[in-house]
């Protein structure tokens, strides 16, 4: 998995900044820090989550600059943890909404799902969802999760796909989210006969994790820049492990409105892979802020 921002952007940044200072959350192992930003009058109110890495933080920025922009007064909760602690949260009502990875979310739900393309995925989303939840409209976005090498290591041992690291497998180590190990390794094995010497948790840090040498193969997101800047190469998934994963906002029902599903639905139809890519350039490698980057993002797209 990694799992998705003048004056309106200049706000946010100061507010986020001074979030940052927030407290440690044990079960997400991130800090959560709050922002609040006022819409006008009878717009509403939404909370808007984000889980533990900067694509989603970028992502939960861009859906609160949006909906504020519309008149929504917004609580924004960034950085809260994995799926594991985050789906629950939404799910009570405790957040409005939340930018979700279709595919990811659906493996959550239902590991046994075969489910690939972008239709088959929302379609079965849609019959395993519970009441309390709905999905709008997913974005062309699309962050997959990758078994993503070294150039070098996939020259050595002849590396296209994830089937082709069975042979030399056993003597790599492999890293990603701390939760990776849990939700793939039996797939792996299963589905591609893959069984890795050792499941290193490395988190934001698994390109940079690769490119030292410390692990030999990691779960990378495929937007991450660090893939073309590093000649990194992202096996191909020919059995589908990785389903589509295109960013697609969750909502509590209890809090939906016509304001919040017609402005993320129009985030959504502009949002694309190579948008998405070169915003997480400026955070990672440039090391912008994320409430500035979405706030640039929506002025140039018409949004705010």
């Amino acid at each position: 998995m990694r799992r998705v921002f003048g004056s309106v952007a200049v706000l946010v940044s100061a507010m986020l900044a001074v979030a940052a200072c927030g407290t440690q959350d044990p079960l997400a192992g991130g800090t959560t820090a709050t922002a609040t930003t006022s819409g006008s009058p009878g717009g509403g109110k939404a909370v808007v989550g984000s889980f533990n890495f900067p694509e989603s933080v970028l992502l939960g920025s861009i859906y609160t600059q949006a909906l504020q922009a519309k008149g929504v007064t917004v609580e924004e909760k960034p950085n809260i943890g994995s799926r594991e602690v985050v789906y629950d949260q939404i799910k009570s009502g405790g957040l409005t909404v939340l930018p979700e990875y279709n595919g990811a979310l659906l493996a959550y739900l239902d590991p046994k799902s075969t489910a690939a393309s972008t239709e088959e995925v929302n379609a079965e989303l849609k019959t395993k969802l519970p009441a309390e939840l709905a999905l709008l409209d997913s974005s062309p976005a699309e962050d997959k999760d990758s078994l993503t090498v070294s150039k070098e290591t996939a020259e050595k041992n002849s590396l296209t796909t994830i089937e082709d690291l069975a042979k030399v497998s056993k003597d790599m180590i492999v890293g990603g989210p701390p939760e990776f190990k849990e939700r793939r390794q039996k797939q792996f094995k299963d589905v591609y006969g893959v069984e890795f010497k050792e499941w290193k948790p490395t988190g934001p840090a698994t390109a940079d994790a690769i490119k030292e040498g410390t692990i030999q193969a990691g779960n990378v997101f495929t937007t991450d820049p660090k893939i073309i800047i590093n000649q990194m190469v992202s096996l191909q998934d020919p059995k589908n492990v990785f389903s589509a994963q295109n960013v697609t906002p969750l909502v509590n029902k209890a809090a939906q409105s016509d304001t919040i599903t017609s402005t993320l639905n129009a985030v959504s139809a502009k949002l694309t892979t190579e948008n998405l890519t070169a915003m997480m350039e400026k955070i990672s490698v440039n090391k912008d802020e994320e409430a500035v980057v979405a706030g640039e993002w929506l002025k140039a797209n018409g949004l705010v």
